[in-house]
């Protein structure tokens, strides 16, 4: 077997054709897809196993319902690829995406691909992960869902059951065993905007597991990655207050584009806290009254 699917299932009736089909429709003769029902409670249970008795490359696993982690980690647990790549049920493949993907991968560990125009990647190789990591940003699209990974980093890894932001904990634990990593303009994932999901309805607490998942990561951190950290601890501070997560270090502003000079300016001579605390004033200045 050349690639496995995993895509987890809960709650998707009307998006999970679309998903399936985008997947049966590449080109990829050795190729097995792995429906996990996280014991949805709808009739997504009966649509997939309607789906494996239309094709022979789809497996389902049934099983109580533990979350997305859970899910993804029931599917690695049986997955006979050489390679796994993951997709969300409420999102979908462009037409020929993985086939020239896959001819991609080479000597690679892991190929990471467009997410429709959300991000654009070009053509890079990268030996040296740190490099990786700060020169592409790689930090703000840690998604599992448009890469491709050898089977062999999941030999110890696995998402977190129970956390939010799952890939930003289980990015970097991949990348600690990856000796090689591309990118790449081929392909594209479909995301689709879900307004219940954990992106659209993170509060304090689901953003303060954000930003420890960040810090547990023990990635290089540069100054833009620094600024990037810091604007979640402010979203964190302003939800929960309480004490500051993320470490103090001096910032080099010159480096840094001007809408992000201001705030280094001022964790720099005054602290985050401080600077929390004044951009809570201004978001209540801003924020219009209530007749």
């Amino acid at each position: 077997m050349l690639l496995s699917v995993i895509i987890p299932v809960y709650r998707v009736e009307s998006t999970l054709h679309r998903c399936v089909e985008s997947v049966l429709s590449q080109h990829v003769s050795e190729m097995e897809i792995i429906l996990v029902d996280d014991g949805s409670p709808d009739s997504c249970p009966q649509l997939c196993d309607e789906w494996a008795q239309r094709d022979q490359r789809i497996r389902v696993i049934h099983k109580t319902n533990g979350g997305l982690s859970d899910a993804r980690n029931a599917g690695i647990n049986i997955a006979t690829g050489e390679y796994i790549t993951f997709v969300d049920s409420d999102d979908y493949l462009a037409p020929d995406t993985y086939a020239p993907l896959l001819e991609r991968m080479g000597d690679n560990d892991i190929l990471e691909y467009a997410i429709d125009e959300r991000l654009t990647l070009n053509d890079n190789t990268y030996e040296d992960i740190n490099e990786y990591w700060l020169r592409e940003k790689a930090y703000t699209h840690t998604y599992a869902c448009n890469k491709i990974f050898k089977h062999s980093l999941f030999e110890e890894v696995r998402f977190p059951k129970g956390r939010v932001f799952e890939d930003v904990y289980t990015l970097p634990q991949l990348l600690a065993r990856t000796k090689k990593i591309a990118t790449t303009h081929l392909g594209s994932y479909h995301y689709c905007w879900n307004p219940e999901g954990i992106t659209s309805t993170a509060d304090g607490y689901a953003l303060k597991q954000l930003l420890e998942a960040h810090l547990a990561g023990k990635m290089p951190i540069d100054d833009s990655y620094y600024m990037y950290l810091v604007n979640i601890q402010i979203d964190v501070w302003e939800r929960l207050g309480g004490a500051i997560i993320l470490p103090q270090r001096a910032i080099k502003t010159s480096g840094l584009p001007t809408s992000k000079k201001l705030k280094a300016f001022i964790t720099n001579t005054l602290g985050i806290k401080i600077l929390c605390r004044i951009i809570k004033s201004i978001h209540l200045v801003k924020k219009p009254s209530r007749l």
